[in-house]
């Protein structure tokens, strides 16, 4: 039998066959995110690194827009492995990984900064990343779609009470639907691309959602006042089905690890340079009020949702109370968090 083995696999180099390692590959990629988005175009420079640094092996096609569904839709295909990768919003994710709720939690990040350094730190995404294999996935690295901020027809807000009474359009998901209940608002889950035309209609009174979305998808037109809250960060994850990811060489994962931190640079650029432009665009046209909370209105916000804080961290538990890691076995998801943002504060 060995001989049998050793002359098949000297006829397959003879004749140039590849084992499985080295088979092509063609994989999917989906994204929520419209295809101007910085994400969608930092993802097409993910697809062009991999394919370069593979030599043709791997090709990726990225499908924007909910082209292959739903953001849940997407991760259940990933799970099962119909789909290859997508970039999922910790909002929906979260029904999945009950942990990534804490990302969106209201006014936690005190800046873009300290957000950015807490989630490149390797004790953090290795806490995190260890949840996701049992779940089918593999965590790859972040996508984004910026810090939201609050728009409305109704009045210019700046302290909690201007919320008050707002029916505001939220994502479906707890953590949104919390906050904004304990500002006294009335959240209103609805989906993405009824925004618009409730706003216009007065169907609700408010949304949430990034300045430079909000621009993006024309909410400016109907909202004449605008609040940067950057009250949460909208992180997206990058996942890829977890038998996929265990199928690939060493040095494939590699290629992958350096492609995604490529485009979560990339991404958040051209994020920054989009809303730069943006935001100068609506105060030149003068047709939206922008205010921009100081340190002590922003910390009114904070005080008045620290309930929410409390709630998820009871809800999402505890770190494993493994040896591997360290000080932080067995403390609560947040206060681990928390920790971390103390430390990049500094």
């Amino acid at each position: 039998m060995k001989k049998i083995a050793s002359v098949i696999a000297t006829c397959c180099i003879l004749l140039g066959v590849a084992g499985p390692a080295a088979a092509k590959m063609n994989l999917k990629y989906g994204f929520i995110a419209p295809p101007t988005h910085p994400e969608v175009k930092a993802g097409e420079a993910f697809a062009a690194y991999v394919k370069d640094k593979t030599k043709g092996e791997i090709t990726i096609d990225l499908f924007p827009l909910g082209q292959l569904g739903s953001e849940r839709s997407m991760v259940e295909q990933v799970q099962s492995g119909t789909l290859d990768m997508m970039d999922c919003t910790t909002a929906v994710l979260s029904n999945f990984v009950p942990q990534v709720a804490l990302f969106d939690l209201p006014f936690l990040w005190p800046s873009r900064e300290v957000a950015y350094s807490v989630l490149a730190d390797a004790e953090f995404f290795k806490m995190y990343g260890d949840i996701f294999p049992d779940k089918g996935m593999m965590f790859l690295g972040y996508g984004e779609n910026e810090m939201r901020d609050l728009t409305n027809t109704k009045r210019e807000v700046r302290k909690p009470e201007d919320v008050k009474g707002l029916k505001i359009r939220v994502i479906e998901s707890p953590v949104f639907l919390e906050t904004w209940r304990a500002l006294g608002a009335s959240p209103v889950p609805m989906p993405f691309p009824e925004v618009y035309n409730a706003l216009q209609q007065g169907v609700i009174d408010a949304q949430e959602n990034p300045i430079l979305t909000s621009a993006l998808m024309k909410f400016t037109e109907v909202c004449p006042y605008a609040t940067i809250t950057n009250y949460s960060l909208t992180e997206t994850i990058r996942l890829m089905n977890i038998d996929l990811w265990k199928s690939l060489t060493p040095e494939q994962q590699q290629i992958f690890r350096e492609a995604s931190e490529m485009m979560i640079k990339m991404n958040r650029e051209g994020g920054m340079k989009m809303l730069a432009e943006i935001t100068a665009k609506l105060e030149a046209e003068g047709k939206v009020k922008i205010t921009r909370l100081s340190k002590e209105e922003r910390d009114a916000f904070y005080q008045a949702v620290k309930p929410v804080h409390a709630k998820f961290e009871k809800e999402v538990g505890n770190i494993p109370n493994k040896p591997e890691y360290g000080r932080f076995a067995g403390m609560s998801y947040l206060q681990m968090m928390q920790e971390k943002i103390k430390q990049y504060s500094k």
